[in-house]
């Protein structure tokens, strides 16, 4: 059947402005053109698509149905094309990845990622913050820390402030933080954080018996079965306090270091890289205005 293409586009831009001066312009033809279109569509259909008002157009329920089919079909049509119309060759890029930061930011925005750079063909493997970029075959590596590694490029991603985190059940009675020391701390690899987080509260650090684990993700977990408290980047867990698994009791927060995208010094920049490294820088300042706003980064979920 044919698809009448011109008249649909006629429609869209109508239905999106409400008036067809303004379609007319954007589509740059006449508005007896726009309204030709849009009356042949209303013949074949055999209804009414739009009520005219003294100051406009107002949209048919039959209209209401057909535009959100339009705009997403317009949009598959247009994003197939951009595809298509990309002559660069695919390019494997492969990238390592803390977990945390992997599970927490990264996967929740793959899909923008894909969108925005087609030709990356993307490799992620994860890490617990400790790497070889060369050993392992990357082509980058995302880490947290100060960015000083040696011989490395580092490009600052966002920071991550540090909270305590437990679960709900745990978080009744707390008052002060001299109330963490009745429960289990439980510890990083880095092993003075909860001195400085007691520090920078203006408390006495308790002695801290908590089990030590190497991963903040299987670090958050424990905290969210109830295994004790723990400090954890409250940006990477956003999720789990949505739903509730984490609670933040106090809003003390501890900076220790920053994600960060790394690449050795002696590789040079490829197109995928340079493409990864921007959508990053980008994407983390969308996440910044977001949570500047007080809206909500789910957007990319």
């Amino acid at each position: 059947m044919y698809l009448p293409l011109n008249a649909l586009r006629a429609f869209e831009a109508s239905a999106r402005h409400l008036n067809l001066t303004r379609a007319a312009e954007e589509l740059h033809v006449t508005q007896t053109a726009v309204s030709q279109h849009i009356r042949k569509l209303e013949d074949r259909l055999g209804k009414p698509l739009f009520r005219r008002l003294p100051r406009g157009l107002a949209l048919t329920d039959e209209a209401q149905a057909l535009l959100p089919v339009v705009v997403e079909s317009f949009g598959n049509l247009e994003r197939a094309l951009e595809k298509l119309a990309d002559t660069r060759p695919r390019e494997v890029l492969t990238v390592g990845a803390v977990g945390t930061f992997a599970v927490g930011w990264l996967l929740p925005r793959l899909r923008s990622f894909q969108q925005a750079c087609p030709f990356v063909d993307l490799r992620l493997l994860t890490h617990n913050n400790r790497v070889d970029m060369a050993g392992e075959g990357l082509d980058c590596a995302i880490r947290f820390g100060d960015g000083a590694w040696h011989g490395t490029h580092a490009q600052r991603i966002m920071d991550a402030p540090m909270s305590a985190m437990c679960a709900p059940a745990l978080a009744h009675g707390l008052r002060t933080p001299a109330d963490l020391a009745r429960l289990p701390l439980l510890r990083s690899y880095r092993t003075d954080e909860w001195t400085a987080w007691f520090d920078a509260a203006g408390a006495p650090c308790p002695v801290v018996r908590g089990a030590v684990f190497d991963s903040s993700l299987t670090l958050a977990e424990a905290a969210a079965q109830g295994a004790g408290v723990a400090l954890l980047p409250v940006c990477m867990f956003t999720r789990e306090l949505r739903q509730g698994r984490l609670v933040q009791p106090f809003a003390q927060e501890l900076q220790r270091g920053a994600y960060w995208l790394t690449r050795l010094q002696s590789r040079p920049e490829t197109a995928a890289m340079a493409a990864f490294a921007q959508w990053l820088e980008q994407a983390s300042q969308e996440q910044q205005a977001v949570e500047t706003t007080g809206g909500s980064a789910e957007k990319y979920a």
